[in-house]
């Protein structure tokens, strides 16, 4: 469920915009570092783990065409002319480019029908071209010029000029609104439709990808698990964390977890506090990694030692409200049926109603991005489809004590739903043997 690290890791490269946050959390690293020092020697389940490359298929050019070419049908079915995307997840998805968004314009423009056009800065032209596969028609303009003249200039090329373009929805505002400015004879709508469109509804590739994915994030965290039970009392989140670090170095994978302990498993998105480990209090680790870009998040709540009867009892209403959750979720019911299902079984067991103790939707889309398309949530009557992909994540949060989270991916099949990784048995016992 945790998105702050992901997402902080994937922004890191806005440089200004990310300034404020970086110096914000030097003090807070220089502690963290200062703990990690003292970290326990890395225990033998995690220098078993071994890189997942063998195991990994990359997404082959021919699907991305098959991908752009389903986004010009929607499209045409969404009555847009012409689609714009700044780098990111979706430019990655459609094109396998790359870039990082800055205060520099380069992107792909779409037309509904025909090859892509791609607005760059010349002085990066050559690096464009090292990873555009689809179409030839590179535009670039210089330092002293506008983006949005340029991208004004290619639809009227386009004969679109007074279309309709859309704009992916993650471009920046001063983006968004400088092509508008200069495009100001097109109607602007957002892309969403075309985009989430194309990437809620996973390939057979994408799931392959994710399954990969889950099961190193499954494996890490066993491997932490045994760890933790010789080393585990005394240990800081910070040590923990490192362990993790270390875990997706030797599997080869960008990655990382939250931490939290005792009180803090009942903030959702835990707590910055410092925190130790000791025997009977609850831990939960939460986060994933990314494999070709397509990423797990899958969370784990345990105790070390003895777990108090109302821990015991807590974990088995969430049990239960995650597999009421799997069991609701099928191809044409409505998302908003998959949280009420196990919202249910939360409030009828006591901890209710609404958001009292399970204070969060149930889950999220996942894909390229930790949290996209669509969400589990109450009032979206969206219907679900076959190989969408979602987070079943319920909880059960007690402000002051302690918190419970359960959270496997899961896909859809034309059947029902499948979790890529198996639920956690027991709060004692948390991963299956």
């Amino acid at each position: 469920m945790q998105p702050n690290r992901r997402q902080f890791l994937k922004t890191s490269a806005l440089g200004a915009a990310a300034m404020p946050l970086a110096l914000s959390g030097c003090g807070h690293r220089s502690a963290a570092a200062a703990e990690t020092a003292g970290a326990p020697p890395l225990p033998a389940a995690l220098l078993a783990l071994e890189p997942v490359a063998p195991k990994v298929v990359p997404i082959t050019e021919g699907e991305r065409r098959q991908r752009l070419a389903r986004a010009q049908e929607l499209m045409g079915v969404h009555k847009i002319d012409a689609l714009f995307m700044e780098g990111g997840s979706s430019l990655i998805y459609f094109t396998g480019m790359h870039w990082f968004t800055s205060e520099r314009t380069m992107g792909m423009l779409l037309p509904r029908s025909g090859d892509p056009v791609y607005i760059t800065p010349a002085f990066e032209k050559n690096r464009a071209l090292e990873q555009i596969r689809f179409g030839h028609d590179v535009r670039t303009w210089q330092e002293n010029e506008s983006p949005y003249e340029l991208i004004a200039h290619a639809l009227a090329d386009l004969r679109v000029a007074t279309g309709t373009l859309g704009i992916e929805e993650k471009t920046p505002y001063f983006m968004a609104s400088g092509i508008a400015a200069a495009a100001g004879r097109a109607k602007i709508v957002s892309a969403t439709p075309v985009t989430a469109g194309c990437r809620s509804v996973k390939s057979a590739a994408e799931l392959a990808l994710m399954q990969v994915a889950n099961n190193a994030t499954l494996s890490l965290y066993k491997a932490v698990w045994e760890g933790l039970r010789t080393h585990g009392p005394g240990m800081t989140q910070h040590q923990v964390s490192a362990w993790i670090d270390a875990g997706y170095r030797r599997l080869g994978l960008p990655g990382g977890a939250s931490i939290n302990v005792g009180q803090y498993t009942a903030l959702p998105h835990g707590s910055r506090e410092p925190q130790q480990i000791l025997e009977g209090t609850p831990v939960m680790l939460d986060d994933g990694c990314q494999v070709e870009g397509y990423t797990s998040d899958i969370t784990r709540t345990f105790v070390l030692g003895k777990a108090s009867d109302k821990m015991k009892k807590v974990f088995a209403i969430v049990q239960q409200a995650q597999r009421a959750a799997r069991a609701a979720a099928r191809p044409g019911v409505p998302m908003e049926s998959v949280d009420a299902a196990a919202r249910k079984v939360i409030t009828d067991a006591g901890y209710g109603p609404g958001y009292k103790y399970f204070s969060h939707r149930l889950g999220h889309g996942i894909g390229l991005d930790g949290h996209e398309w669509y969400y589990l949530v109450q009032g979206d009557r969206r219907p679900i489809a076959a190989n969408m992909t979602f987070s079943d994540e319920p909880g059960i949060y007690i402000v002051g004590e302690f918190g419970v989270r359960l959270e496997d991916d899961m896909h859809i099949t034309p059947e029902g739903a499948e979790w890529f990784t198996p639920q956690s048995p027991s709060i004692e016992e948390p991963f299956a043997s």
